[in-house]
């Protein structure tokens, strides 16, 4: 997505034609500025919803403790074989996240199949950027909780990147960020998720029962059978994944991995004389409710945590909150611009002269923004202990904060630069 070729060089002497460097964050074709900004602009919106959600959790936890508890704790549904009386807390983490995991297995299927993550050459360096930006605040976290107090346990809640924050942040403070930059938070958003979906599947995935997996496992092949075959119609493949949803939380592993299984199960090729692949229509169509609904939601029942001079001094003082903040801060930082840093070294990838590394790091820390997933995973890692998921969710609070304003403040700096480009772009597509 972000990755151009520089113009051909002439001919060395005797004929031959030496490499051409490929450029890093090189101006995106025309169609794929348009496909970004359409992508943008919803999660965007979102972005700036989920930051207002959070402040209204913050405010409400915080007010009215006793109304807050009393609403997320609410039981919603029915004691059915498949164990669907849940709270509304559980309803928006298990449930509405499920919708955000679809759109996300969504992406990734369409950066496999047509975008950037098809040429491995090119998808090299936001993969291994998102790996080393997950890795380094696993790390992190590991070391400042070896000790004794520490809780080795919560190591991946700092691994996340919260796309729809970080634009919601870039769109309050005003900055113009060139497509390639945001195109390259994407990609490496995309990568994230699912690196985040394959941690909670494998980790925090307990007391599998076998009948319902099969029966998941069974619902998601006829999904691709469907698929294959061509046949349309919501009111098949609606209660078929509500179905394959509850199967897949009976069986102990985490409901949000059936959004992405069903996600990733979506055609991306086009119809002849099509303009969109199925996939591309119904992620234009669930991406708004995705961004604008499930996502603030869950945002709502899961950031309300007391935000007094007790609890910030235990964010400060505890391991674990420690390590969070710091997972988020350095380790997401260092490690999504490292891992960039060596990759484009090593394979002789040469950044756009329009740019510079600064402008990668300013994004990198940018990237340190874990909200949604960072959250969820809070509330996997230490349950029961409700003190441990708090201070949890606190240290993540804080250390997004953080991230949020150390990079308004990079990023700021080079606006003015950062807003010719962006007219230049507009004005290539005009």
């Amino acid at each position: 997505m972000f990755v151009g070729i520089c113009p051909r060089r002439p001919c060395a002497p005797g004929g031959s034609v030496p490499p051409t460097p490929r450029q890093f964050l090189g101006r995106l074709p025309l169609p794929e500025r348009r496909f970004l900004a359409d992508a943008l602009r919803a999660e965007t919106v979102g972005g700036i919803l989920l930051l207002a959600a959070a402040v209204v959790a913050l405010v409400w936890a915080n007010v009215w403790p006793g109304s807050y508890t009393q609403v997320s704790g609410f039981h919603i549904g029915f004691d059915t074989p498949l164990h669907l009386d849940l709270t509304v807390e559980s309803w928006a983490q298990d449930g509405l996240l499920a919708v955000f995991f679809f759109v996300a297995g969504i992406e990734l299927k369409r950066e496999l199949v047509s975008g950037e993550l098809r040429d491995p050459r090119a998808a090299a360096l936001p993969v291994i950027a998102a790996v080393c930006g997950v890795a380094l605040p696993a790390v992190v976290y590991t070391v400042v909780n070896s000790g004794p107090g520490g809780h080795p346990a919560g190591w991946a809640v700092p691994t996340a990147t919260d796309i729809a924050f970080a634009l919601g942040v870039l769109a309050v403070v005003g900055t113009h960020l060139p497509s390639s930059l945001r195109a390259f938070l994407l990609t490496l958003a995309v990568v994230d998720d699912l690196i985040a979906i394959l941690i909670i599947a494998v980790f925090y995935s307990s007391g599998i029962k076998g009948w319902a997996l099969g029966a998941a496992a069974a619902g998601l092949v006829l999904f691709h059978l469907l698929q294959r075959f061509r046949v349309r119609g919501w009111y098949l493949y609606v209660p078929l994944g509500l179905v394959v949803w509850a199967l897949t939380h009976e069986a102990g592993v985490h409901a949000t991995v059936a959004g992405v299984a069903m996600g990733l199960l979506l055609r991306c090729d086009r119809e002849p004389g099509a303009e969109h692949s199925l996939a591309e229509q119904v992620e234009h169509q669930v991406r708004p409710f995705s961004a604008g609904f499930c996502v603030p939601v869950f945002a709502l029942f899961a950031a309300g945590v007391p935000v007094n001079a007790h609890a910030l001094a235990q964010v400060f003082t505890h391991a674990t909150p420690i390590g969070v903040m710091l997972g988020l801060l350095l380790g997401k930082s260092l490690g999504v611009f490292g891992g960039s840093w060596l990759t484009a070294r090593f394979t002789r990838a040469e950044l756009n002269p329009e740019l510079t590394w600064s402008d990668l790091f300013s994004v990198s820390v940018l990237s340190g923004i874990g909200f949604t997933v960072s959250l969820l995973i809070s509330e996997l890692a230490f349950a029961p202990d409700h003190a441990l998921v708090e201070q949890s969710k606190e240290a993540v609070l804080v250390g997004s904060l953080v991230c949020a304003v150390l990079a308004t403040l990079l990023l700021r700096r080079r606006n003015r630069v950062y807003r010719a480009l962006s007219d230049q772009e507009d004005a290539s597509t005009a």
